[in-house]
C-alpha cells in the first residue's frame, strides 16, 4: 500500500502542475485586473503604467506564469496585486478555519448518512425507509443559502421570544473566547449552524448511495453463504454488508469534498465566517488574480488528497483490492 501511495503522489505532481497552468491561464485572461484602479478619478495613467511594470503585467504569458509558479514551492503564492503584503499568511489563517468547518461537516454527514442508509436498507419499505427517503429529497431541494437564512431567522425569533440565544448566527468565536478547552467549546458552539447547513445536502446524498449499495450487497451470494454458516446477523451486517456497501459511499464522499469547499463559499458568506469561501468572494470582487489563483490551487490540492485517501480506504474495506 505504501508503494501505491507513493506512486499516486508522483502521479499527482504533473496533474497539479497542469492545474496551475490552467488556473493561471483562465484567471489571467478573465479581464483587466487594474480595471477598478482605472475607475478611480485621482489615478493617472502614469501611475497605472507604473503598477503594470512593477507587477510584470505586460510580460509575455510564459514569463508571468514561471514567475508565479516559482513562488508556490516557497509557500508564499506571491503578493497581492496592489499591496506588498504576502498572500500566504492570510491563506494560512482562512484554510484552518475552513477545514474545521468542512471536515466536521463531512465526518458528521458521513456517519449519519451511513447509519440512515443501512437501517433504511435493512427495513426496506418500512415507515422509517419512506421517512428517510422523503427527508432526503427535501434535503436535496434546499438551497444552502436559503436554509442558512431560515436557521438564522429561527434562532433570532427564539431569542426575541425567550431571551435565550441558543446558537450564534455569525462569526467564528466570541469576543473573548478564552483559551484551551474553553476556546474550542466556543468555536464548536459558533459552528453548529454552519455545519448543519453544509452537512444537510451531504447526508441526503450519502444516505441514498448507502441504501442502494446495501440493498445490492444484501442479495449477494456471499451474504447468503455467511448466513448459512450460522453467523449472527449483527456480524453479517457489520463485517460483510456494511464494509462492502461503504465502497461506493466512500467514493462519493471523496468526490464531494471539493463540493463542500465550494459550498463553504456560500455558508461562510451568510454567517460571516473568516474562511476560504469569504476570502474568495472578497478578492473576486476586488479583481485581484493572485489570491484567486492561490485559492484554486489549494482547493484542487485538497480534492486530490481526498481522492487518494478514498483509494487507500478501499483496501481496508475490501481485502480483495490489491495495490501491487
Amino acid at each position: 500500500m505504501l508503494n501505491y501511495a507513493l506512486r499516486r503522489l508522483l502521479i499527482t505532481v504533473p496533474i497539479l502542475i497542469l492545474s496551475t497552468f490552467l488556473v493561471f491561464g483562465f484567471v489571467s485572461s478573465a479581464g483587466d485586473p487594474l480595471a477598478d484602479l482605472r475607475a478611480q478619478p485621482n489615478i493617472t495613467q502614469e501611475q497605472i503604467d507604473r503598477v503594470r511594470e512593477m507587477r510584470g503585467l505586460d510580460d509575455p504569458f510564459p514569463v508571468q506564469y514561471l514567475r508565479w509558479i516559482e513562488q508556490i514551492p516557497q509557500g508564499g503564492f506571491g503578493e497581492y496585486l496592489l499591496s506588498p503584503r504576502p498572500i500566504w499568511p492570510d491563506l494560512q489563517r482562512v484554510i484552518g478555519n475552513t477545514l474545521q468547518l468542512v471536515v466536521a461537516a463531512e465526518v458528521i454527514a458521513f456517519v449519519i448518512a451511513v447509519v440512515l442508509g443501512a437501517v433504511s436498507a435493512k427495513r426496506q419499505y418500512s415507515v422509517f425507509d419512506y421517512s428517510t427517503t422523503t427527508l432526503s429529497f427535501i434535503g436535496f431541494s434546499f438551497p444552502a443559502f436559503w436554509f442558512a437564512l431560515i436557521l438564522q431567522v429561527i434562532v433570532v425569533m427564539i431569542f426575541q421570544a425567550t431571551g435565550v440565544r441558543i446558537f450564534p448566527i455569525a462569526n467564528l468565536s466570541s469576543a473573548n473566547p478564552g483559551t484551551g478547552l474553553e476556546f474550542w467549546l466556543d468555536r464548536a458552539h459558533h459552528l453548529v449552524l454552519p455545519i448543519t447547513c453544509l452537512a444537510i445536502f451531504s447526508i441526503a446524498s450519502y444516505s441514498r448511495y448507502m441504501r442502494a449499495s446495501m440493498l445490492e450487497v444484501m442479495s449477494s451470494d456471499f451474504i447468503r453463504t455467511a448466513r448459512a454458516k450460522g453467523l449472527p446477523e449483527r456480524i453479517v451486517t457489520r463485517r460483510h454488508m456494511m464494509r462492502n456497501a461503504l465502497i461506493p459511499t466512500v467514493t462519493v464522499a471523496a468526490l464531494s469534498f471539493g463540493t463542500l469547499i465550494n459550498g463553504a463559499i456560500v455558508i461562510e458568506t451568510v454567517f460571516g465566517l473568516d474562511g476560504m469561501g469569504r476570502y474568495f468572494i472578497n478578492y473576486l470582487g476586488r479583481r485581484d488574480p493572485y489570491p484567486i489563483m492561490a485559492w484554486l490551487v489549494i482547493t484542487g490540492t485538497f480534492l486530490m488528497i481526498a481522492n487518494l485517501a478514498a483509494d487507500l480506504i478501499y483496501g481496508y474495506l475490501d481485502p480483495r483490492i490489491r495495490y501491487e
